[in-house]
């Protein structure tokens, strides 16, 4: 009698475990194959050789240098995890903007980079903060005090979302495009996208307020991404990429793996992104909106780009990482300039320019860091008020939480004339006019007054 075929066995004939497994058990099995018969079957289950690594990084253009001692380290380990990186078979092309800084470990993606992928999807290479953006609405000759008051009224920083009594109207043609797509239809992914619009989160987001050097015109910018929406999306498109990954290339890190755009699940998530892309726009522009329906005063110009997205031109996917495109083929709804902040006491940059070999269309999206959070918070000396008025002296800069955030405060961020200097250098955009701070307001401090940091301290008073 012959003895039934196992998982085992068929492993040991060279096949990789998968879901189709129990399936073609069954089938040997009832049908009692065996030998020839059975390895011809088996045949159509067999896996692709793995795609290998390219033995040597594919050349990308390196739009940095260090100005000091300080920017050298940085430097080196943005250019080492861009070479590692450089190495995931899909890439076919890089860059580095002046305002790189590494993103996580060796090989990941820096902030301030652009990795070119044929016919592939890297979530990781867009991250968590999908379609981070900055939208700019000109508001004439408005006050810009009374401008940020009306926005500081209006917006929303920290985590979680807006209560039913403060929750802007979910545009129906928006439902309907979550609905459509699988990776956006669910009832948890709907709700929190309801709850989170008109939201700005923290970190370096914000809302600032200034005047066109120009036209003196006052102009309200805000910076931020696609929220929960955007970061469950990017759970669910990692999981997938994990998927291939294992199948396609198991030497690729698992931060770079890659959804093939001609699959059902590719086509299905790059249209999800897109979805979330009009999410956020319209995030932007119900917060700008209520500033002018309060204030009733009428909106002379808008305009917004992204800078944490992925691209696509024909069979390449251009996943910029902080890096703001030039190039009208990036942006379908393109309506003006493009828009650069720096930092709280620097005007934000409004720019134009033509792509190039070496940018690939591409511009710095802001100052960039030198060193993290922690380092830079561990270097100031003096009290936080003290550090806080020293360094926003002349602008109105706002916490939302009410507690201030050190590592927001300008020096927190590379040198702004330097960031210029190299992109003048290295041909990243022309400025053609700037946004001149009157005052900006960011989350804060928010964990410092946290609820479960509260409950926490309350239990041990109550010890």
């Amino acid at each position: 009698m012959k003895t039934k075929i196992t998982g085992k066995e068929i492993i040991a004939l060279g096949y990789r475990q998968g879901k189709w497994m129990k399936d073609a058990i069954m089938h040997i099995n009832e049908n009692k194959l065996e030998g020839e018969a059975m390895e011809i079957y088996l045949e159509q289950f067999k896996s692709p050789d793995p795609i290998a690594l390219h033995i040597k990084p594919v050349e990308f253009s390196i739009n940095i240098k260090a100005e000091n001692e300080l920017e050298k380290d940085n430097v080196a380990k943005v250019i080492n995890s861009m070479q590692t990186l450089m190495k995931t078979p899909t890439l076919v092309d890089g860059a580095l903007m002046p305002d790189a800084c590494p993103a996580g470990p060796d090989g990941t993606i820096p902030v301030g980079g652009v990795a070119v992928a044929k016919n592939a999807i890297h979530p990781g290479m867009h991250s968590a903060d999908i379609c981070c953006s900055v939208m700019l609405t000109d508001f004439g000759k408005a006050n810009p005090k009374d401008v940020l008051d009306a926005a500081h009224a209006t917006t929303h920083f920290g985590p979680g979302g807006r209560d039913r009594d403060s929750q802007f109207r979910f545009p129906k043609d928006l439902l309907e495009a979550f609905k459509s797509n699988y990776f956006l239809n669910d009832g948890n992914m709907i709700q929190i996208a309801r709850s989170h619009l008109g939201t700005q989160g923290d970190g370096n987001h914000f809302l600032f307020v200034g005047t066109s050097k120009k036209t003196g015109n006052t102009m309200m910018v805000t910076h931020h991404g696609s929220r929960g929406p955007g970061a469950r999306l990017y759970t669910k498109g990692m999981k997938i990429a994990e998927r291939f990954r294992r199948d396609l290339s198991p030497d690729t890190k698992k931060q770079n793996a890659w959804i093939p755009f001609d699959t059902e699940e590719g086509q299905t998530y790059w249209n999800a992104l897109q979805v979330i892309r009009q999410w956020t726009k319209t995030n932007h522009e119900v917060l700008h909106n209520s500033v002018a329906e309060s204030l009733e005063i009428a909106i002379e110009n808008r305009y917004w780009n992204e800078h944490n997205f992925v691209f696509k031109d024909g069979d390449l996917f251009y996943h910029a990482k902080g890096a703001t495109p030039l190039d009208t083929k990036f942006m379908p709804d393109i309506t003006g300039p493009r828009l650069i902040p720096l930092n709280m006491s620097e005007p934000v940059l409004i720019v134009e320019g033509a792509t190039t070999k070496s940018n690939l269309g591409f511009a710095p999206h802001g100052a960039g860091r030198n060193v993290s959070r922690t380092q830079h918070r561990n270097s100031k000396t003096g009290t936080i008020m003290q550090i806080f008025k020293e360094e926003t002296r002349g602008i109105d800069a706002r916490f939302f939480s009410k507690e201030i955030d050190i590592t927001e405060l300008p020096s927190a961020y590379k040198n702004a004339k330097t960031v210029r200097a190299q992109m003048d250098e290295f041909g990243l955009g022309t400025v053609i006019d700037e946004v001149m701070p009157y005052g900006c307001i960011m989350a804060g401090d928010w964990q410092k007054n946290a609820p479960w940091k509260i409950r926490r301290e309350k239990r041990k008073r109550n010890k």
